[in-house]
């Protein structure tokens, strides 16, 4: 299984509710096993600058997530965040 991890943080406080409506379009993309988004709480001390968002997913293999990334979803999701946001990093990484 492939986990697919990726940080977001907005450039603006006031865009982050549209960020995260964007983000929330993945959820609706048929092709992985698990999507979710969250809110980060920024509670760590050391990263009290960390990301506003996190978007998790758990994918069957690198074709599943070729498919998703391929999904009209995955698309308008970058569209509208994109231009909005300050910060992406994201991981890819083989579970167990």
């Amino acid at each position: 299984m492939i986990r697919h991890v990726v940080f977001f943080s907005a450039k603006r406080p006031e865009d982050r509710e549209t960020i995260y409506k964007g983000l929330q379009l993945l959820t609706g993309i048929p092709d992985s096993l698990h999507v979710e988004i969250g809110r980060n709480f920024n509670t760590d001390p050391l990263s009290l600058d960390g990301p506003d968002f996190v978007v998790y997913g758990e994918f069957t293999d690198e074709a599943q997530l070729a498919a998703y990334k391929a999904h009209h979803l995955y698309q308008k999701s970058i569209d509208i965040v994109r231009p909005l946001r300050d910060m992406r990093v994201a991981a890819d990484f083989l579970a167990g």
